[in-house]
């Protein structure tokens, strides 16, 4: 075993694990629960995707990942065009931003 591979295997473990992330999605379009069920269904599908919650109120939706997996935002786009619905904003929030919306 090389330095440079035990180097670069302990400068992984003291980063620690990655952190699942989160990203809400400004839809427009939704009008129903079948709505929400279209857009669910297809965002779920994307490789990586752990959870997937949609608000048809207040248009948006919140995605979560796979601990090391990133949501782009053309990857976003395809699934929700391929609901019938337009991707209206994008925007990746932060762990903090999770906790205070859980209080």
């Amino acid at each position: 075993m090389s330095i440079r591979v035990v180097l670069l295997a302990t400068a992984s473990l003291l980063a620690g694990p990655a952190a699942a992330e989160t990203y809400t999605l400004g839809l427009k379009g939704l009008a129903c629960p079948y709505c929400a069920y279209g857009v669910e269904k297809r965002l779920s599908a994307v490789d990586g995707v752990t959870d997937v919650e949609v608000d048809v109120v207040n248009s948006f939706a919140i995605v979560r990942t796979r601990d090391g997996v990133t949501l782009t935002r053309p990857q976003a786009h395809t699934a929700v065009e391929e609901a019938g619905f337009t991707l209206d904003t994008f925007e990746q929030t932060t762990a903090e931003d999770d906790q205070a919306d859980a209080r």
